[in-house]
């Protein structure tokens, strides 16, 4: 699937100007964004970055928590479909000069010139017009993983940002933590090298496992101070129940990206970046099971293959979830007794993390294991490792972590670790296994062309029109 290319040689002045047409706004340069003249009137922007949450609730509350220890920001605004949740409430207590908003159109046709960055928390299905929104009015933008909902609004996500020159990074921290700059280095170093097998997984289970019975939406009166409208967003229509909101979305295909979206963003992106994979050749589907036409898999087992690239050999990455699915990794590389298949625990004993959520890396001479987010890698077994560590690879361990790195980079002082550029094809590789569980059917994917070979139905789910009246966020 591809975005048509003309969109690449829209002029800065064509740019600036359909912008403008929207909401009466201009793009500013990234260089000069923050401007020479505080906003707020407090303190000059070098020192803080005026900020607006979108979802203030959830999510956006934990982040807006991350944000504050910096000192970096001032919160400007706060925007929350949900006006009558506690942690809503809160946020607004805790921010009580921010102008607060039931939908970020509003937020931005009244108060544009008073933000310079925008974090945006919401369900899947909003990241992209929320995003593509702020960046149209030349803010800075926080999108929360996955990156958006499906793989045509990734390609317009990552355009606009090359395009208007302002700071991204997607919510996957890990990719400022210790993983990040340990597989960075290994692998400039030539440690990690040569790598052709991937197992990924996160088997500690869902929200969604027992929903295979469902055939449709569930239908509730709607709460009094929720605007379902924005919450639906570009999405299809449907009633209001406590199985969408707040926090079970993510079970549905028409909103959220299942288990792909909530952990493989988190446990796959440094191979994914590091390795250079790229979008894979083939999608394989080696086991499902629940689900159905509406809501995702109770347990999938499903296999990427990516061609040779740069020098790399071809790679096969293969994905497990589902509660105390077995992630097939070899007796000799699990490192733990209690990680064996069959051990029994002994009373008031939890499964070692690394027993439901990480990643195993084989090469032809080395095999590397991994969690989630920041957790690093090490070399298994442990005796390869003992007589490797003292000529181990060195790097920085004293790091500014991702929320503030963002902030930093909004002031022009670091660079953001996951911008659109990164996390974009990340998140599709993403979209296009949620693709093959939805159909339930292997997919051969042309990487040139982004178009599925041997599914029409497929290449029709790569770019969704939107829901009648979010046209816009599509065309800017």
């Amino acid at each position: 699937m591809t975005i048509s290319r003309d969109n690449k040689k829209i002029s800065r002045r064509r740019f600036l100007k359909t912008s403008a047409a929207l909401s009466s706004i201009s793009v500013l340069p990234s260089y000069v964004a923050l401007g020479n003249a505080s906003n707020s009137g407090e303190k000059a922007p070098s020192e803080k970055v005026n900020v607006a949450f979108i979802a203030s609730g959830g999510k956006g509350y934990r982040n807006r928590l991350a944000f504050e220890p910096y000192g970096l920001m001032n919160v400007v605004a706060l925007c929350d479909v949900d006006e009558n949740r506690k942690d809503v409430k809160e946020s607004a207590a805790a921010h009580p000069k921010a102008r607060c908003f039931t939908d970020y159109r509003e937020m931005f046709d009244k108060m544009a010139d008073e933000i310079d960055a925008v974090v945006v928390s919401t369900p899947d299905q909003t990241h992209f017009p929320a995003t593509m929104l702020a960046m149209a009015h030349g803010k800075h933008v926080w999108c929360e993983k996955p990156l958006a909902h499906t793989f045509g609004q990734c390609e317009r996500l990552m355009d606009l940002a090359a395009r208007s020159g302002v700071v991204t990074q997607m919510g996957n921290q890990g990719h400022s933590g210790f993983n990040y700059f340990q597989f960075k280095s290994w692998t400039e170093a030539g440690l990690i090298k040569d790598i052709t097998r991937i197992t990924a997984y996160q088997t500690n289970g869902n929200r969604w496992s027992g929903w295979g019975h469902i055939k449709e939406y569930p239908s509730q009166p709607l709460p009094e101070g929720l605007n379902w409208d924005v919450w639906l967003s570009v999405s299809k229509a449907n009633p209001y129940s406590d199985m969408l909101h707040p926090g079970k979305w993510r079970g549905w295909y028409d909103y959220g990206c299942g288990m792909f979206g909530d952990w493989g963003v988190h446990v796959i992106d440094t191979c994914h970046r590091f390795l250079k994979l790229g979008h894979p050749s083939k999608i394989k589907i080696v086991e499902l099971k629940g689900g159905n036409d509406l809501v995702y898999p109770a347990a999938s087992r499903i296999r990427f293959d990516f061609p040779e690239r740069e020098g790399m050999p071809p790679c096969e990455l293969t994905w497990v979830d589902g509660y105390r699915e077995d992630p097939e990794i070899e007796t000799k590389f699990r490192d733990l007794a209690s990680e064996q298949p069959g051990y029994k625990f002994p009373k008031g004993q939890k499964r070692p993390r690394s027993a439901y959520v990480g990643k195993v890396l084989y090469s032809k001479d080395m095999v590397f294991r991994g969690g989630s987010h920041s957790e690093p890698l090490r070399i298994v077994p442990r005796q390869k490792y003992l007589d490797m560590r003292r000529h181990l690879p060195r790097f920085s361990q004293r790091n500014s972590d991702h929320w503030e790195n963002f902030l930093l980079a909004c002031k022009g002082e670091e660079e953001a670790r996951s911008p659109f550029s990164v996390a974009a094809p990340l998140t599709q590789v993403l979209n296009l296994g949620t693709i093959a569980q939805r159909l339930r059917q292997d997919l051969d994917f042309d990487r040139k062309t982004q178009r599925f070979i041997n599914s029409d139905v497929a290449n029709a789910l790569l770019d969704p029109a939107p829901r009648k009246g979010w046209e816009e966020f599509y065309k800017l």
